[in-house]
């Protein structure tokens, strides 16, 4: 049996230990550095512009709690979101960027294996870029990104719902009586043209891609178990646990 050294057992929190709450006297090379990567960017007018990395962070905070081996990475909440830049207080560092900065942050780690979590889907092909260049290189290195069958691209029941069970507080009253445009109900793969062509808003003024309105925590709750299951397994089909878990 391999006994795997708890990280933070001497610094940070014994249930999802952060790497920023550490020293690196602490730091374990053969820990598993989980990155979980969100978006700033607008989410509708109930939600908040750090939803994705809401999203990123409590998925990563799971997949520590249940690993020995994993360690918390700070969240880099700058992605590709150059879709929503007609929106307000959207921040995008664009797609080529973004390559170069996962590239450059798993270069630069002591850890050997890492597990980027990524909570936007904008992110999705700089990530596989970004991973496929440093598997080139030789380093140790997996993404993640959700998939829910059947749910709403983006501000709708599926992400209100995830908030709702694990973030009430961000979540503005009066979601439930949103009225999304008719053109903004129909499946992503329908939509994406004309996000790549920047028509967003035109397409949906106030941002949302979907349906809010039936909306819950016990879906929120049903989903956080099916992703959370979802990254457990392919973080451990990629790199297996023998021992027990915390």
């Amino acid at each position: 049996m391999i006994e795997y050294p708890v990280p933070g057992a001497t610094g940070g929190s014994a249930q999802a230990p952060a790497l920023d709450e550490l020293r690196w006297t602490d730091v374990d090379p053969s820990w598993l550095l989980v990155l979980p990567l969100g978006s700033t960017e607008q989410h509708g007018p109930y939600l908040p512009m750090g939803t994705d990395t809401t999203v990123a962070c409590e998925l990563a905070r799971r997949l520590v709690q249940h690993r020995p081996d994993a360690v918390l990475a700070p969240a880099l909440a700058y992605g590709s979101a150059g879709e929503h830049d007609a929106f307000p207080g959207t921040l995008s560092i664009g797609q080529e960027a973004l390559v170069l900065v996962l590239v450059e942050l798993v270069r630069s780690a002591a850890f050997r294996r890492t597990v980027v979590v990524n909570a936007h889907g904008g992110n999705a092909a700089p990530v596989a870029r970004a991973v496929n260049r440093l598997q080139q290189e030789g380093h140790d290195v997996l993404s993640f990104t959700p998939r829910i069958e059947g749910g709403d691209p983006h501000a709708g029941r599926t992400e209100t719902s995830l908030l709702l069970a694990t973030s009430p507080a961000l979540v503005a009253p009066g979601w439930q009586q949103a009225v999304p445009a008719p053109a903004a109900r129909a499946p992503l793969a329908t939509l994406l043209p004309a996000l790549r062509a920047g028509r967003l808003r035109e397409i949906a003024p106030d941002g949302v891609l979907g349906d809010p309105a039936a909306a819950d925590a016990a879906h929120g709750e049903d989903l956080w178990r099916r992703l959370t299951a979802d990254l457990i397994a392919a973080a451990e089909d990629r790199w297996p646990l023998s021992g027990q878990l915390r």
